[in-house]
């Protein structure tokens, strides 16, 4: 295996590092719900229309860190049990190329592919 468990142990975690501190910050740095602000010039609907749509992306960044944080966890669990590197769904090997590129990875690629296809409504291949 080009990159060993270990490695990809010490890139799991400065990864959760590096999410945990992202996630931290964004927290720390939003400003209050219903906070208000100077007025617009363009009246009280344009300005809550923007801050809606401000705390909307900022919640939806903040979900897609926590999801990759819980993925990057999942895979230092399966480390300190000894099954990384192996398919949640099918127990066989992930490629170890995905790994590399992805170390927070728990699907070998075809049963990957094959979620992919059942989250598009698509039938199997046959």
């Amino acid at each position: 295996m080009a990159g060993t468990v270990d490695e990809f142990g010490r890139r799991l975690r400065e990864e959760k590092e590096r999410l945990s501190k992202a996630l931290e910050q964004m927290r720390a740095s939003a400003p209050p719900i219903g906070e208000a602000k100077e007025g617009s010039p363009y009246g009280k609907k344009e300005e809550g229309a923007t801050e809606a749509f401000e705390l909307e992306k900022r919640l939806a960044l903040e979900k897609r860190l926590m999801a990759l944080l819980s993925e990057v966890d999942h895979a230092l669990d399966k480390l300190a049990k000894g099954t990384y590197g192996k398919c949640d769904v099918c127990g066989q090997p992930v490629e170890t190329a995905r790994l590399e590129v992805l170390p927070q990875a728990t699907l070998c690629l075809g049963c990957k592919a094959k979620q992919e296809r059942i989250a598009k409504g698509k039938p199997s291949p046959r």
